[in-house]
Parts: structure tokens; C-alpha cells; sequence
């Protein structure tokens, strides 16, 4: 039965929160006439004076324990944007209570974890989404169709990197995403998610992986201020290999001097190829082999195609689909799509849970790779 008023709870209000809480509240802009209508009716953070402090300027309610907004029977939706090793018990709480989900990245902080929560998911017949947000990029979403519809041909070779300069200051107090202890892991679980779910969106499934990680920094200021111990990667250097047989390599860094928000990929086959860069979010590079070569040239060459604002309807008329695209058209997009999951009913398109769980498996796995030295074969992965 189609629900056509959508109340969600949401679990956290920092950067995500706020990104989440834009894209519900600018869904009608971007989409139109909406078949359901869909509206935030708590937040809760760590203290509700926090969270009265944060959410006031938005007109929206805080609330002082998750468990008001789980328990609650009029909240359809917990969307759970709090740190990494929080996730597990919300997640579990909500499905028990009947919920539909929406999980900030990664969804777990272990491949067991993970694993456990895709199987929940799928028992609870619940709409349970993973915020792989740069999937709804309209770029991305046209190399998703070219690579589909064979325009590349064979994927043979890919390169793929996120770089940030954040970790470059070792007197700069860390940030929660660079504890292992409440993050899981370092740059891997924050920006290698992304870039490993982009790969495998993309070009299908990951086969093996080498890893390699990096501290440059091994003491810093801690969360506190004071001296504290580096205990998770400041980069990730990663050597994949997918099922299709292509190989290729992934690099994570918040190490990389000049960097802002660098999320870039190349993939390479036997009949074209596309590329891509966040920090020009309004094209994508795409290159056949079948354009003619002579004379001079031709017209072979890379193409750049102007995705700009378009995507699929109903999205893409506003504010034109000529004018240019930021990084928020990926939250908006991604809330879009799962909104309108829950309102069909439609527990099978992703980023699903199952989805997030084997990102998880393939961090889990370069992990161990980068402690062994040992390439890690993931179909005989059993740990």
C-alpha cells in the first residue's frame, strides 16, 4: 500500500543532517508535484540542548532521546546521520519498531556488522537505503548508462581517487572520521566508501584487493586538543581487481596538498571511456573508438557531455537543465530516490543494505590486505 505522507525521524544534524534536511525540505523545487508529501518531525543529536541550538534556525523540533522518534508510531522514516559505530543500534531499534531507513555511509564498522544488518533489512521487508549520494550526480548517472548500454565497450582498466587536505595540520584537532574508535576505520570507511561504491556501481563486482595505508602524522592534536596517538589510515592506496577481469587502482587521502573535495574516476574499455571530476560536477569526459580517425584527427577525441542540471524526470527542470549542478544535486537526488522507494514500496533498488554490507566486505578485506602485505582473494574471504 502506497504511503503518501512520509514523517521522518532524523538521528544527527551535523553537515549530512543539514544536507539531508535541505533535500526534504527542496524536494517540491527540484521534483514538481510530488506523490507524497514528506516532512522532519525530530531531530535528536548527542544533548537536546545541542539540538535545540542546532536546528532552530530551520523551524525544525528537537528532541531529547532517538527513541522518542523510533517509537513513535506517526514516524515512518529514521534517517540516521551520526557517526559510524551508532549506526548498528539504531538501525536494529528502528527495524524492530517497523521503520523504513536511511543510513549515512558506511553502513556498518566491520564486514560482520554489516552483513547482520543487511539480513535484518531484508527480513523486515522495509525500504533500508545506504546515502551513496554522488550515484545521483547527472554525470554520473550518464556514465552509469554509457558504461550499461556497452558504449565502452569491456571495462578493462580504471583509476579512481577522493582526495581532501584535511589531515595536513597535526595541530588541528582531529575530527571524529579520523578515530578508528568511533569511525571503524580511517579515510577508507569516509571517502574510500564512496569511491569503492562508485567502482562497483559503475563496473560491476570486486574480485580482490591490495591494500596499502598510510599515517603521515602518527601524533597529533587529538579531539580534545590534546597530544593523542594517530590510530587510523590518513590515506588508503588500493589495487583492485574485478570480477569482469579489469583492474585498477583506487587512492584515499585527506594527505593531498591543493586538494578540496577531489573525487575523480577513469574507466577505460575496449571501445571508449568515460572520466570524471566532482570539482567539474557539470560534464562528463566520454571517448569512442568508433569515431572516425582521419583526416587529422577526425573527430575522435574525448567528448565532453553536458549533463549539467539534466535527469531523469520528474527532476531536472529546476532551476533550468542548461544551468549548473552542485554538489547538493547528489543529496537531493539520492533523498529523492529513496523517498519515492518508500512510497512505491520498492525494497530492491539501491544503494540497498545488502549493497552497503559488501562495500563494508571490500574495506574489511583491504584492511587485513594492508596489515598482511597479502592480496586478498574476496570470493575465498570468509572473515
Amino acid at each position: 500500500m502506497q504511503n503518501n505522507t512520509l514523517k521522518i525521524g532524523m538521528l544527527g544534524f551535523g553537515a549530512m543532517g543539514k544536507a539531508h534536511a535541505y533535500s526534504v525540505a527542496n524536494l517540491p523545487y527540484f521534483y514538481g508535484a510530488l506523490p507524497f508529501i514528506a516532512s522532519i518531525v525530530g531531530v535528536c543529536t548527542s544533548s537536546l540542548e545541542r539540538a535545540r541550538a542546532a536546528v532552530s534556525p530551520y523551524g525544525l523540533t528537537a528532541v531529547a532521546c532517538e527513541d522518542e522518534l523510533i517509537e513513535n508510531p506517526e514516524v515512518d522514516i529514521i534517517d540516521i546521520c551520526t557517526p559510524n559505530r551508532l549506526h548498528c543500534a539504531s538501525i536494529c531499534k528502528a527495524l524492530e519498531a517497523g521503520k523504513h531507513i536511511l543510513c549515512e555511509k558506511p553502513l556498518g564498522i566491520s564486514a560482520k556488522e554489516g552483513a547482520e544488518l543487511a539480513a535484518l533489512a531484508k527480513a523486515s521487508g522495509k525500504v533500508c537505503r545506504v546515502v551513496f549520494n554522488n550515484r545521483f550526480i547527472p554525470a554520473v548517472m550518464r556514465a552509469k548508462q554509457l558504461v550499461d548500454e556497452g558504449a565502452i565497450g569491456d571495462v578493462l582498466s580504471f583509476h579512481a581517487a577522493y582526495l581532501h587536505n584535511s589531515c595536513l595540520d597535526p595541530a588541528k584537532p582531529a575530527g571524529w572520521k579520523q578515530n578508528a574508535d568511533i569511525c571503524g576505520g580511517g579515510v577508507l570507511y569516509d571517502l574510500g566508501s564512496h569511491v569503492i561504491d562508485l567502482i562497483t556501481h559503475l563496473c560491476g563486482p570486486m574480485a580482490a584487493v591490495t591494500g596499502m595505508e598510510q599515517i603521515a602524522f602518527p601524533s597529533r592534536a587529538g579531539m580534545d586538543g590534546t597530544p593523542w596517538v594517530t590510530n587510523a589510515d590518513e590515506a588508503f592506496y588500493l589495487l583492485a581487481e574485478l570480477a569482469c577481469g579489469a583492474r585498477g587502482t583506487i587512492t584515499v587521502s585527506k594527505l593531498s596538498m591543493g586538494a578540496n573535495d577531489d573525487l575523480t574516476f577513469d574507466i577505460r574499455g575496449t571501445k571508449g571511456a568515460v572520466r570524471f571530476s566532482l570539482m567539474d560536477t557539470n560534464y562528463l569526459d566520454f571517448y569512442s573508438a568508433e569515431a572516425k580517425g582521419e583526416p587529422i584527427g577526425g573527430l575522435r577525441g574525448f567528448t565532453r557531455i553536458e549533463c549539467v542540471g539534466r535527469t531523469p524526470a520528474p527532476g531536472g527542470f529546476f532551476p533550468s537543465p542548461k544551468a549548473s549542478v552542485g554538489w547538493l544535486r547528489g543529496h537531493v537526488g539520492s533523498m529523492y530516490a529513496f523517498l519515492d522507494a518508500v512510497h512505491r514500496g520498492d525494497t530492491q533498488s539501491g544503494p540497498t543494505f545488502a549493497q552497503g554490507a559488501e562495500i563494508n566486505r571490500i574495506m574489511s578485506a583491504a584492511y587485513r590486505s594492508a596489515k598482511s602485505g597479502c592480496r586478498v582473494n574476496l570470493a575465498e574471504d570468509n572473515a
